[in-house]
């Protein structure tokens, strides 16, 4: 079951990805990239993982050591479950930079190279997205947010 979770997890959420980065301009990836939920399919494939070895893995992350960490991730249970750690997080990243570069006004073909980083290397793809936001201000009315008549 482990090697089938395993497989599912990017199967899962590369859907998500594609929308973002071949089709950004498709009406229907604004609203299925819109909601959060959409890191739910990895997040259940993580805990399909995790929550059998609670036990587990509870001391390791509660007093987390080097040993302990390599260990628990050197097992296909725990490495299973750190994969699908990453790409539920990256997702999630993923989803919040499209979603900021759309309000910025960051152009597609910039964002797609930033997105493919945050796939592969996610840290680095975020700390990407965060150089190329500096460039794109916010318009005035999405920053300050609505007015308040009264």
């Amino acid at each position: 079951m482990t090697a089938t979770l395993f497989s599912l997890t990017f199967a899962v959420a590369a859907p998500f990805w594609a929308l973002m980065i071949l089709l950004p301009r498709w009406s229907w990836t604004a609203r299925i990239i819109a909601s959060p939920l959409i890191v739910l399919p990895v997040v259940v494939i993580y805990a399909l993982l995790v929550l059998p070895a609670f036990g587990d893995v509870l001391p390791a992350v509660t007093s987390p050591t080097l040993a302990g960490v390599r260990d628990l991730l050197g097992t296909s249970d725990g490495a299973a479950a750190g994969w699908a750690h990453m790409i539920a997080f990256d997702l999630f990243v993923g989803r919040w930079a499209w979603l900021d570069s759309r309000e910025r006004g960051v152009p597609a073909l910039v964002m797609a190279p930033v997105l493919l980083l945050t796939i592969l290397l996610g840290p680095l793809g975020l700390a990407a997205y965060l150089a190329v936001r500096a460039r794109w201000r916010r318009p005035a009315a999405v920053a300050t947010g609505p007015q308040h008549l009264g």
